[in-house]
């Protein structure tokens, strides 16, 4: 039972998306299994919440349609919401063998390889990015930067036009629509609007790949699209869906990164001092360094498969279970003064990747996007000033992000 003198945990509290780092610390440091009132178990330290993440035989995705009913009540039409129906079928939402075979193919497609290749070109879209934010004299860091350097990067990959006229919505729908990964019961309108903006997503897709099987080309579209053999390769809507994951996953959570990264220098202006006086050396440990300090995913749901005791409680098979990512982060039981925005700490052990079966598939980009982009920012404009005494966050609780952070030079 949760103790008497900490607050039940509810991820829409008051001032939650302003800063959870205080209710976080006061669950790991006064209740580090602690029994939420709406339903689930809250895991902070940063060995449990490790644990739920590595624990594939313990802990997995479970049952997508009662998790799902868990927030809005047994008689909901999972499956007949189109945006639900979608993302029951991604690869991240569901246990082996369907999550194995699935991400196996977007691996195999995603090769290090691959990655690695792009770096050159990274680079040319960042420094096209800064050119442009210096001939405007001014910027807000997400929608010129944040945001337009992974989506360009995304574009690249799955050989996208980025002057296809359809790309704003496609990118609009994006964050419309991946409301639906909220562990929440969403009102009647963002529900209506996530189905919505899932079928403009889905149709957009759908044209991308029937473009590549009649006419293929060296991009990571025609490589899904060749993945596997003929008995175990992806079906059409399998293709659509994975690529909606990857194309959203890709630059929404990386254009948190880089935000919030920004943010964070300007919180800790010592740490950008030294970012500029060394970009190419400490460029990678600010990666690290803002995954764990500011992630931009703090939360992720596990359901127990397994009778489980954990912390000297037992998790009996079905019960949900919310790891805090961004408390495990900040556990003094691993990195010393955790509050303090250091890059030149080995941040490697944060949570913010995952783990077990369920590690983002996309870490590899994702490092090399934030290394790149970091490098260029401290190389271009290193007297970059970001004001932070009112950072504009997203509306939401798993993923965390800015909506807006105006910068000057």
């Amino acid at each position: 039972m949760a103790r008497e003198d900490v607050t039940s945990f509810a991820p829409d509290a008051p001032g939650m998306s302003l800063d959870p780092y205080p209710a976080f610390a006061e669950l790991r440091e006064k209740d580090p299994l602690h029994r939420s009132d709406l339903g689930y178990w809250v895991v902070s330290r940063h060995e449990d919440v490790r644990g739920v993440l590595m624990g594939r035989d313990s802990f997995g995705q479970g049952d997508f349609v009662e998790n799902i009913r868990l927030f809005y009540g047994p008689d909901f039409d999972v499956l007949g919401q189109r945006s639900y129906k979608w993302l029951s079928e991604v690869f991240l939402m569901q246990d082996p063998p369907h999550h194995t075979r699935v991400r196996g193919m977007v691996t195999g497609a995603l090769t290090a390889k691959r990655v690695r290749a792009m770096e050159g070109r990274i680079c040319e879209i960042a420094d096209e990015l800064i050119d442009a934010m210096l001939a405007a004299g001014s910027a807000d860091l997400i929608t010129d930067f944040a945001y337009q350097l992974p989506v360009r990067v995304m574009c690249d990959m799955l050989g996208i036009d980025p002057e296809d006229p359809r790309l704003p919505a496609v990118i609009g729908a994006i964050a419309q629509s991946f409301i639906v990964f909220e562990a929440r019961a969403l009102t009647d309108t963002e529900l209506a609007t996530a189905n919505e903006q899932i079928s403009i997503l889905q149709a957009f897709f759908e044209d991308l790949f029937e473009q590549r099987m009649a006419e293929p080309r060296d991009d990571l579209a025609t490589a899904l699209v060749q993945s596997g053999g003929n008995e175990d390769s992806l079906s059409h809507d399998e293709l659509v869906t994975v690529a909606i994951g990857l194309f959203g996953a890709g630059f929404e959570t990386t254009a948190h990164m880089i935000g919030n990264a920004v943010l964070s220098f300007a919180r800790f202006p010592d740490e950008w001092a030294k970012l500029v006086a060394d970009p190419s050396g400490m460029a990678a440990g600010a990666v690290d360094e803002t995954l764990r300090f500011e992630s931009s995913l703090i939360a992720t749901y596990r359901t127990a498969l397994a009778e489980t005791q954990l912390r000297g409680e037992t998790i009996l098979p079905g019960e949900k279970v919310l790891t805090l990512i961004g408390a495990g982060n900040r556990d003094p039981r691993v990195f010393d003064d955790p509050d303090r925005f250091d890059i030149a700490r080995d941040a490697r052990g944060h949570l913010s990747f995952g783990g077990g079966i369920h590690f983002c598939a996309g870490a590899e980009l994702a490092r090399l996007e934030g290394r790149v982009a970091f490098e260029q920012l401290a190389r271009r404009i290193p007297t970059l000033k970001a004001d932070a005494s009112n950072p504009q966050w997203r509306d939401g609780f798993l993923f965390r992000g800015l909506s807006s952070l105006p910068v000057s030079w």
